[in-house]
């Protein structure tokens, strides 16, 4: 079993298609009993015991449906704060946002305002951490009230403790304590109820140490994961933006197991991740791969890039790019190749300029040509670069401006045909250096303007 586990984690990719089963993550309990026939599992990561640094141990597979509760029966009143959505952070757009939508459970109607003081604690931690710091302006974050009937979650404070909630959260999921899972169906029926979601956290009413990271793709709503974490514990909230290197960054693990028989050397192909590698230092420089562009620089998280032996769940056989970034340990930050990965990840969901002036329409003398440009919050005060176009020709006297009237362009409109005004707002971030993600950091607004 535990060869042909480590042939489907190298064919898969570590990061994100580990097949765990208990007899092999450390960490884990003896196995419950096996889902019935035909139902539905889903793979979540097991987070790090609370005593120590580790980020994570491993995956396993859990049903999709938690627990399998029925769900809560609500009052009128009850029914009345089910399912309103509450705007934590509103940025612009949700079609040119990434949109992060918080899920409480084991609130009843009455601590409804503390969840929503616990999500916004929450979003805090995350922004705190880099580059969410940087980029904070290109989120949205929504809470979405779900009432249960009873306070608290299931598991909490101990195995036989069963609460009735809305989501049916519960530690001791597949037999480990620190494992909160969800009844995914009724996350998915909260979550659809925001304007849109990128990004799902569950949180749990409770101080007990715990979480756990769904980072599969909805096929149905588009998110790219849910983090789990109890929302009275610090810890679980690292543990929980650790699974957003996984879900936004798709970075993989880089922490392993020393002493535990099967993962003492990997020999399997290079694994597609960013972040590990096969390869030496030399070698990554030589073939100019992976994270070559990195090598030598300080990173982040203390000491420099190289190839640093142990990856991946593998003692032996894989490298990371640093001896102990967040995609190992929790309190530390992202290295360099991992910043670079969770930029990219945010450029997938979200666009530095939006149109405020309609583009459907043909912009006249009176009309001005309006876009809100996303400002940077990084410590370096570094903005955007913004550029404006008349006819692919820029005008450079205009650069830096957010907005532009066209009577400023009489001059050149002379000739009263139709022509096309655009302004970019690229990202020249030196945290990027891969040519194919510095690409993507830009967004472009055109509108067609005339005397």
């Amino acid at each position: 079993m535990r060869a042909g586990l480590r042939r489907a984690m190298a064919a898969a990719g570590l990061a994100t298609a580990v097949t765990a089963v208990l007899a092999v993550a450390p960490g884990s309990a003896a196995a419950d009993p096996a889902p019935p026939a035909g139902a539905a599992e889903v793979e979540v990561e097991i987070p790090g015991p609370e005593r120590g640094s580790v980020a994570g141990s491993g995956h396993t597979t859990v049903p999709a449906a938690g627990q399998g509760r029925p769900s809560a029966r609500l009052s009128a009143a009850q029914r009345a704060d089910d399912g309103q959505v509450v705007e934590l952070l509103n940025n612009g757009s949700t079609a040119d946002r990434l949109d992060i939508v918080v899920v409480g459970d084991g609130y009843t109607a009455a601590e409804l305002p503390r969840f929503h003081a616990d999500a916004r604690e929450k979003w805090a931690e995350l922004a705190a951490v880099e580059p969410y710091t940087t980029y904070r302006n290109l989120f949205n974050v929504w809470a979405v009230d779900a009432v249960s009937r009873e306070s608290g979650v299931s598991g909490d404070p101990g195995a036989d403790t069963v609460r009735d909630t809305a989501l049916g959260s519960y530690f001791w999921c597949d037999g480990i304590e620190r494992l909160l899972c969800i009844d995914q169906k009724k996350v998915d029926g909260y979550v659809a109820k925001a304007p849109e979601a990128d990004l799902v956290i569950v949180l749990a009413n409770s101080a007990k140490y715990g979480g756990a990271g769904y980072n599969q793709p909805s096929p149905t709503l588009g998110y790219e994961g849910i983090s789990t974490a109890s929302a009275g514990n610090e810890k679980s909230g690292q543990v929980a933006i650790h699974e957003t290197g996984h879900s936004l960054g798709k970075l993989a693990d880089e922490y392993f197991y020393p002493g535990y028989p099967g993962y003492e050397q990997f020999t399997g192909p290079e694994p597609a991740d960013r972040n590990i590698s096969t390869l030496s230092a030399g070698d990554i420089a030589a073939q100019r791969v992976k994270w070559h562009r990195w090598l030598g620089e300080p990173s982040p998280d203390g000491g420099t890039i190289g190839a640093f032996e142990g990856g991946g769940y593998f003692v032996k056989g894989l490298n990371r790019p640093t001896d102990n970034s967040l995609m190992r340990s929790v309190d530390k930050p992202f290295n360099l190749p991992g910043v670079e990965a969770m930029i990219a990840g945010f450029y997938r969901h979200a666009e530095v300029a939006t149109a405020i002036t309609p583009t459907d329409r043909t912009l006249r003398l009176r009309h001005t040509a309006k876009a809100d440009v996303s400002r940077l919050t990084g410590a370096d005060g570094r903005q955007l670069t913004v550029r404006w176009y008349l006819d692919g020709k820029e005008l450079r006297h205009l650069a830096g401006r957010s907005k532009v009237r066209i009577s400023d362009l009489t001059l050149r409109l002379l000739d009263l045909r139709t022509h096309k005004l655009s302004v970019t707002a690229e990202d020249r971030t030196p945290s990027v250096r891969d040519p194919e993600i510095a690409a993507t950091l830009n967004s472009t607004i055109s509108w067609k303007v005339r005397l």
